[in-house]
C-alpha cells in the first residue's frame, strides 16, 4: 500500500517518523494565475458564474494556497447571491472581501491588528511576540502560526533576537510615516528639530 502524509508543520513530526517516509517533497505557494485555474474549477463545481476578473481578483488575495482561494470563493459566491446577481464579477470580489475584511494584499483583520499594533503602538518595533499578541487581543501561539508567517513572506514583518519589527513595506501598505523619516518638502529634517 501507499501512504501520503501531508502537513504544514514537518517541524513537529519526530525525525525517526520522517525518516521512514521513502520520498519527502515540499510544496511552494501557488502563483496567481494558478490559482486562477483553481477558483475557476471549484466555481464550476459550485455551480457559481465567475468571471475571469473576478477570480483574478480572489486569486490574488489567497496567499497562493488553494484552500485559502476556495474558502474566499465561497463567501464571495454568499455575497454575490445576497447582495448582486450572483454571478461574480471583480466588482463584485472587492466588495464582498472588503466585507470580509481581507485586502488587496490577502492581509485579513488579524494580520492587519498586528501590523497595526507593531506600527502605531510600539513605533515599529522591536517588541517581543507576547506583547505583541497582548496588544491585539490574540493567543501568542495565534500570532506565531496564523498571522506571522505570511507576513514575514509578504516582506512586512521580521523576526529578529530582540523581537518583532516592521519592514519599510509595512509602513508603505498601511499608509503610515515611519518615525524619524524625512520631513516632506526638501527631503532633508530640520537640524534643530522644530
Amino acid at each position: 500500500f501507499t501512504l501520503v502524509g501531508a502537513t504544514t508543520r514537518a517541524g513537529l513530526l519526530p525525525p525517526p517518523l520522517r525518516d521512514r517516509f521513502g520520498f519527502t517533497a515540499h510544496m511552494e505557494f501557488y502563483e496567481p494565475t494558478e490559482l486562477e485555474r483553481v477558483v475557476h474549477r471549484s466555481a464550476s463545481l459550485l455551480d457559481v458564474g465567475i468571471e475571469a476578473d473576478g477570480a483574478a481578483e480572489i486569486a490574488g488575495r489567497s496567499r497562493g494556497t488553494p484552500r485559502i482561494a476556495n474558502r474566499l470563493l465561497r463567501r464571495v459566491r454568499d455575497y454575490a447571491q445576497v447582495k448582486a446577481d450572483g454571478r461574480i464579477t471583480r466588482e463584485v470580489a472587492e466588495a464582498a472581501l472588503a466585507v470580509y475584511e481581507v485586502d488587496a494584499r490577502g492581509l485579513d483583520r488579524l494580520d492587519r491588528a498586528v501590523l497595526e499594533a507593531l506600527l502605531k503602538l510600539f513605533g515599529g518595533g522591536p517588541v517581543g511576540l507576547s506583547t505583541l499578541a497582548v496588544a491585539v487581543g490574540e493567543e501568542r501561539e495565534t500570532v506565531e502560526e496564523v498571522a506571522e508567517p505570511f507576513l514575514v513572506r509578504e516582506g512586512l514583518l521580521a523576526r529578529t533576537p530582540r523581537g518583532r519589527v516592521a519592514t519599510p513595506a509595512a509602513w508603505a501598505h498601511l499608509g503610515l510615516v515611519p518615525p524619524g523619516s524625512p520631513a516632506p518638502g526638501n527631503g532633508q529634517q530640520d537640524l534643530f528639530g522644530a
